[in-house]
């Protein structure tokens, strides 16, 4: 390691290892051939996570830094080494040759320029013959960087690129949470949500050079990665979903409340009318959902506490959510009383009048929305004083 006495390093290059003996030692030497070459002070540090192939042996041989991280998974791995480094900046790769450490110095340029974290991108690198599995290369990470921009407002081209480099103290702030493959999206998300300033630099992905199969599992680690990205954004989660199928229900239940429609020679009439009413009521609370989830999150991480989540609950009142609730409840319950009353000059037989069917049906959706709004006032109330006492 190149690193000046009485100095701390600049740089330390983290690698996470699960057996890679076979590999280990060629990517040490990369990275310290790196510091000698670019007269960086830095450190080779190798998160261990419970190799018995002799991969630590190796490591301390070569002449690398290495921590025991009992905690299994990728991202615990990554988690443990970011904390041990002594690093001002850091930078992470695989440790199975699949990335060149030799090649470093964009990235230093970059964080030393002011960036808190620098990407690589493999896609405007190159990713050579038999590096990438087929779907990995054309739906996966395609699919899920798209998600991620989507989702998040982020300009990055490859939300799952493992050579990456960053400002310690900044992502440290983020307080990742994330064990497994997921980590590489949670790093992005949380950066991106947090202000931090992002770069991206093109890396070269070579064919690694291990003897089995990789540690990623593609069906279990994409799911893992999707529902990370879903979990993190309400807005696309619950509130888009939701107040498609709240307004559609809505205008629907309002058109078919007043007369039957006609489509290509179909009826759609009261029955349909129910339906829409379903849709209206379930679109409803998947909106209260959005609004509940981001509050939550917003309590649960500092800086998104600025948000939207903030603005909504200084405006919100439990109060003012009852009252609307409440609103709701007694037109339903007015409705509800009006059908009762057209039952009664029935005799109370059976309803065949498709105009009182219409009513409970409409009443019906306006009594369970006005209990869902009270309710879920309540337990945005509970989420709003969590957010107010941090």
């Amino acid at each position: 390691m190149q690193i000046i006495q009485g100095q701390g390093p600049e740089l330390t290059v983290l690698m996470p290892c699960l057996n890679e003996a076979r590999t280990l030692a060629f990517c040490i030497n990369k990275a310290k051939q790196f510091f000698k070459e670019s007269g960086v002070n830095g450190e080779v540090l190798i998160a261990d996570n419970g190799s018995t192939d002799g991969s630590i042996e190796i490591a301390i041989s070569a002449g690398a830094l290495c921590i025991a991280v009992k905690a299994r998974g990728y991202g615990a791995a990554l988690r443990a080494g970011i904390t041990s480094a002594r690093g001002k900046y850091i930078v992470m790769g695989d440790s199975d040759m699949s990335y060149d450490f030799f090649e470093l110095n964009e990235f230093m340029v970059r964080l030393r320029g002011g960036s808190e974290l620098v990407m690589g991108n493999r896609f405007l690198g190159g990713i050579r013959t038999g590096a990438m599995p087929f779907l990995h290369r054309y739906l996966g990470n395609p699919v899920l960087s798209f998600l991620g921009r989507l989702f998040f407002k982020s300009k990055i081209g490859d939300f799952h690129c493992g050579l990456r480099g960053f400002r310690k103290e900044s992502i440290e702030k983020l307080n990742l949470e994330s064990d497994g493959m997921e980590y590489a999206s949670e790093m992005i998300v949380k950066a991106t949500l947090a202000g931090l300033s992002i770069s991206e630099v093109p890396v070269v992905l070579s064919k690694d050079g291990r003897d089995r199969p990789p540690h990623l599992r593609s069906f279990r680690d994409g799911w893992r990665h999707l529902k990370f990205l879903l979990l993190m954004s309400p807005r696309w989660l619950f509130l888009y979903p939701g107040l498609i199928m709240s307004i559609g229900g809505f205008v629907g239940s309002a058109i078919l409340y007043f007369k039957d429609v006609y489509i290509f020679g179909v009826a759609f009439s009261v029955h349909t009318l129910i339906f829409l009413n379903a849709l209206t009521v379930i679109g409803v609370q998947t909106v209260y959902f959005a609004i509940i989830a981001k509050a939550q999150i917003a309590s649960t991480y500092s800086y998104l506490r600025e948000g939207d989540s903030a603005c909504f609950m200084n405006i919100f009142s439990i109060e003012k959510g009852i009252g609307i609730g409440a609103i709701l409840f007694l037109a339903g319950m007015a409705g509800a009383l009006h059908s009762v009353y057209d039952w009664k000059l029935m005799n109370f037989g059976s309803i065949i009048d498709d105009n009182i069917m219409r009513t409970v049906s409409i009443s019906t959706a306006l009594l369970v929305i006005g209990v869902q709004t009270v309710f879920s006032s309540f337990l945005l109330e509970l989420v709003g004083a969590k957010l107010n006492t941090k």
